[in-house]
């Protein structure tokens, strides 16, 4: 069966995208099948399922499933006390029928076995599947079922499509992983071993997992470096990863004489577990061999054949696609941030003055790019400041943030004129030499005063208003100056604020990500900020940037946070 490519988090989709993503997921299901939401309404459904229902998807989405499909062996309506499917629904848990049927959209009876099963829908939802395979009203079961062995054909379509389904919505390596191993044990096995090739080309055990009672147990112990795989090892984990083939192994296999250290790792991996049957498989990508997966049983009865070696295969198939996608995200994150954390500058010293920044990453997604603070000396002896966002969330919003805060540099330092007409000069040019669409940013010039303050003269496009603290935390934010965001082409005049900052005040320049949280008001997180900034300024500058952050940063934030915080000298006592 073929895999189903890696998309981006279900719970990162609007609705549509995400039924999408469920539907894709149930195309890759050779049988009938669809998902229901808490309610039992339809929510995906797959061209199988239409077809043997001879109803087409939209008059199936959005309807109850019960109501609209269960009958009895007559075609009269299955009430819902009467129906199993209903009450295993209901139950949340895994139910597997032989002999009921289904209403069809021509007016026929369709005698069905089905299976359902708990199913991920994305944004922490959880949903159940519903798998059907026509069946003929006189078929019945003679043969017993072995107390274990190879899955029942819908059992093996609910695993593999609850596989993609669950592999596919996390970007995260680590993650993946859990879920891998939650999904197969133990279900499939007692232990499930993960052995990974590094950027390095060399193997490291990264889990040994095993099943007591409903527990998962990691084995630390057993993870860590393996030796090399030797080219010609025939043995079925040096073979497995190298892409060669699936196999099945056991302690026997293992006790000859070691062809490599890596046999010599894998007896003792035997030895530790107790492990008596294994199946060993390739995790690929599209591109590479990742690694390989171990399945192993101890306490069940009946042995791994070769019979289970193409579900495994097509366990591990779905989980390469999903750890070379969260593989390849967390490299570019990576690259983002290590690019931002380069391009964002060093703060200047100014007597008298205490300065601390922060850049945070967004906590879920490559996210990293269009946030950026500045600081700066400026030709007449005056300190500019700046914060800004450039619209995106990528390398490119990284990109155009290194011009943006360039060009506003040479401009503020060419120039001696008020932040308004620096500001100006920086949006006319923005449209015509930088790759930056749409930018906020509050530009500011911090100067010496008389009688222990300091002026600060600024102009705002677009940004969130500046948070200024007094030393006895009185909190109020600078609302002047406000204008429209860079890049929409407007022309329209821009104005200058100016204000005094006290002795001992602390002045908070910011971007969007540390007040915005989804369902709530920007107002809320403006509060949320003004409460706490007043409730810390009692505090040295360090500590109370980072006490501000982990109070007010929203926990469902997805964006990331640039901070600029600078506090003016307290008044000396005579």
């Amino acid at each position: 069966m073929a895999g189903v490519e890696p998309t981006q988090a279900l719970g990162e989709q609007s609705p549509a995208e995400s039924a999408a993503t469920l539907t894709r997921a149930l195309e890759a299901i050779g049988s009938g099948a669809y998902v229901v939401d808490e309610h039992g309404r339809v929510i995906a459904v797959n061209a199988h399922a239409e077809q043997l229902l001879a109803m087409p998807a939209e008059d199936l989405l959005g309807r109850d499933a019960h109501d609209l499909l269960h009958r009895d062996a007559h075609g009269q309506p299955l009430s819902r006390a009467q129906c199993s499917m209903r009450q295993a629904f209901l139950a949340g848990r895994t139910a597997q029928v032989e002999g009921d049927c289904f209403a069809c959209g021509d007016g026929s009876l369709l005698p069905i076995s089905w299976l359902v099963t708990p199913y991920d829908v994305g944004d922490h939802a959880l949903g159940t599947l519903v798998l059907f395979h026509p069946r003929h009203p006189l078929e019945i079961d003679t043969q017993p079922k072995p107390a274990a062995g190879p899955l029942p054909e819908l059992e093996r379509l609910a695993l593999l499509a609850e596989t993609t389904t669950q592999l596919t919505s996390t970007l995260d390596v680590e993650e993946a992983l859990r879920r891998l191993v939650t999904l197969v044990v133990p279900r499939l096995a007692d232990w499930a071993v993960v052995d990974l090739i590094t950027e390095h080309d060399e193997v490291w055990r990264t889990l040994v997992v095993h099943a007591d009672g409903d527990a998962l147990v990691r084995h630390e112990e057993l993870q860590g470096p393996m030796p090399p795989v030797p080219e010609d090892s025939q043995m079925p984990l040096s073979r497995a990863l190298r892409g060669v083939a699936s196999a099945l192994a056991g302690p026997r296999t293992y006790r000859g004489a070691p062809d490599s250290g890596i046999a010599l790792e894998q007896r003792g991996l035997f030895d530790a577990t107790g492990i008596r049957s294994a199946a060993i498989a390739p995790i690929r990508s599209t591109r590479e061999v990742l690694g390989a997966l171990t399945l192993g049983r101890t306490r069940k009865p009946v042995d791994f054949t070769t019979d289970d070696l193409p579900l495994i295969e097509d366990i591990a198939r779905r989980a390469g696609l999903a750890l070379d996608n969260a593989s390849l995200y967390e490299r570019q994150r990576k690259v983002a941030e290590t690019m931002q954390n380069h391009l964002l500058p060093q703060m200047p010293r100014v007597p008298g003055l205490q300065m601390t920044v922060r850049y945070l990453p967004a906590p879920d997604a490559s996210q990293v790019g269009g946030d950026w603070y500045d600081a700066f000396s400026l030709s007449d002896g005056a300190t500019a400041l700046a914060v800004g966002d450039v619209v995106g969330h990528d390398l490119e919003a990284a990109a155009g943030m290194a011009q943006l805060r360039n060009m506003l540099r040479a401009y503020a330092w060419a120039l001696q004129e008020p932040p308004s007409k620096i500001i100006g000069r920086l949006d006319e040019a923005l449209l015509h030499i930088t790759d930056v669409a749409m930018a906020t940013v509050i530009f500011a010039r911090l100067e010496e005063a008389e009688d222990g303050h300091w002026k600060l003269s600024w102009t705002n496009a677009g940004h969130p208003p500046p948070l200024l603290i007094s030393h006895d935390g009185l909190a109020d934010y600078l609302t002047d100056g406000h204008g429209i965001l860079l890049g929409t082409g407007s022309r329209g005049p821009r104005t200058d604020a100016v204000a005094l900052l006290p002795p001992g005040s602390t002045l908070l320049l910011y971007t969007d990500g540390l007040i915005e949280e989804p369902g709530h008001t920007l107002d809320e997180g403006l509060h949320r900020l003004r409460q706490h900034a007043a409730a810390l300024a009692h505090r040295p500058l360090a500590s109370f940037t980072d006490h501000l952050l982990r109070r007010v940063r929203p926990a469902a934030n997805d964006d990331d946070v640039a901070l600029l915080a600078l506090r003016t000298p307290a008044r000396t006592r005579s």
